[in-house]
């Protein structure tokens, strides 16, 4: 089972690769950095959340898992 702390740096670290692609797209994609920054603020929130609950819920289920 994964700790807390683990699963938090994963999902910071993953985020912040996320933010910089959702970034350059948004810039790309609207002309905008200040656009482009947004969205990508906002999707990152959105998927660290998300994340951090999904990984959280499958740290729980046994299901799949070896136990050798």
């Amino acid at each position: 089972m994964e700790t807390r702390k683990r699963t938090v740096v994963k999902a910071f670290l993953w985020n912040g690769i996320g933010l910089l692609v959702m970034g350059l797209v948004g810039l790309v994609m609207t002309g905008s950095a200040l656009v482009g920054g947004t969205m990508a603020l906002i999707n990152t929130g959105i998927g660290l959340t998300t994340y951090v609950i999904y990984e959280r819920v499958w740290a729980r289920i046994t299901w799949g898992r070896s136990h050798g």
